[in-house]
């Protein structure tokens, strides 16, 4: 270009546009709001309400249940209509796998708040407190997530551990010296027995000039450790009402298991420790109580268990009935797996009726 004449048409096209772009670009830095736009953030108040939060992001509501595997049922027929349809035909379970399903749940029910304690008491010696105490325990092991103590409380030399059958030699006694020391769940776990099913068993003394000296202080150094790692605690109490232990065995309950033996005699004592426990404080414990009717012979009983059922449903919330059983019988120790049937049922019956007494509001008050 000689001064301001372009030499060439492409030049002068060039030029055009240069000056083009260059207008277009001042109009954009120029460009600026109007007086009419205000820029303005809002209040958490002020935002509209069709928002959704994040939290209605469930699963419940974003999966396809057409695209979730339904997991294998349980039953002769539902199992043979899902091989053969090749998984395509999901029956769901059979009546025995809901019905055994269904009481896992009620047994692993969480207990929120403080440990639970529970004591199973008996006016007579005979009628199977002690069993009771360890098939209710180990029912409740096998089905929950937490831990699960029994604790051997009899001032006269308690057989709670000889049914667990993995003694290691160590006593309440070892504990209450330890009361003090005791910094974690591995210190207590180096007193306690725990068998197959998880359930921590602590022996009484076996030493009868030393087990008489187990007091009713000593009890409640004993539950204090406990209540600090586990979330429930049964005591197999001594045979009767009064004696060293009893005070501060009901006074800390949640709730009550209360053994009856089947004949004349035992239902009656155990129907008469209801109402001493009624007219001494415990009313509330009674009404929410579980009375366990223990059949401790072979054969058929002479009594009507539905009579004696029909009494102590009057008085308490539950009546089980726990079957005889060979295994149970022979008073050595016991393998949760090796029950009959009746008896495994009749045990996790226990604990969940035993954990629902725990869960009702009066329980918790």
């Amino acid at each position: 270009m000689i001064g301001t004449v372009p030499l060439t048409r492409r030049e002068v096209h060039q030029a055009d546009e240069a000056a083009r772009s260059g207008r277009v670009h001042a109009a954009e830095r120029v460009r600026t709001p109007g007086a009419d736009v205000t820029l303005a953030s809002k209040r958490l108040g002020e935002i509209d309400d069709t928002r959704e939060s994040p939290d209605l992001l469930t699963a419940d509501r974003l999966l396809d249940p057409r695209q979730i595997a339904r997991p294998e049922p349980e039953g002769l027929w539902q199992q043979l209509v899902y091989s053969v349809s090749r998984h395509r035909i999901n029956l769901g379970d059979g009546r025995r796998a809901r019905a055994r399903k269904d009481l896992d749940r009620r047994i692993s029910a969480p207990l929120a708040g403080e440990p639970r304690f529970v004591p199973v008491l008996s006016r007579k010696g005979g009628v199977g407190k002690t069993t009771v105490t360890s098939l209710l325990g180990m029912a409740l092991a096998d089905a929950r997530d937490d831990r699960v103590i029994a604790v051997d409380a009899n001032p006269d030399r308690g057989t709670l551990a000889d049914r667990v059958g993995r003694a290691n030699g160590r006593t309440v006694r070892d504990l209450v010296r330890a009361h003090d020391d005791v910094t974690g769940y591995g210190d207590v776990s180096s007193i306690v027995a725990r068998d197959a099913t998880r359930l921590d068993v602590l022996a009484s003394d076996s030493d009868p000039r030393v087990s008489e000296a187990f007091s009713d202080e000593d009890y409640r150094r004993v539950a204090d450790v406990a209540a600090h790692y586990y979330s429930i605690v049964l005591t197999d109490t001594g045979t009767g009402i009064v004696h060293s232990v009893m005070e501060a065995t009901l006074e800390l309950s949640d709730a009550l298991v209360v053994v009856a033996g089947l004949s004349v005699d035992e239902a009656r004592l155990a129907s008469e420790t209801l109402t001493w426990l009624e007219t001494n404080g415990y009313a509330d414990r009674v009404r929410n109580a579980v009375v366990v009717l223990n059949n401790a012979r072979p054969g058929a009983p002479l009594v009507r268990e539905s009579e004696l059922e029909a009494h102590f449903r009057t008085r308490v919330r539950s009546v089980i009935r726990m079957p005889y059983d060979a295994h149970v019988a022979a008073g050595s120790a016991i393998a949760f797996r090796d029950l009959q049937p009746s008896t495994r049922q009749a045990a996790r019956e226990l604990a969940a009726a035993v954990v629902e007494g725990l869960r009702t509001p009066a329980a918790a008050a």
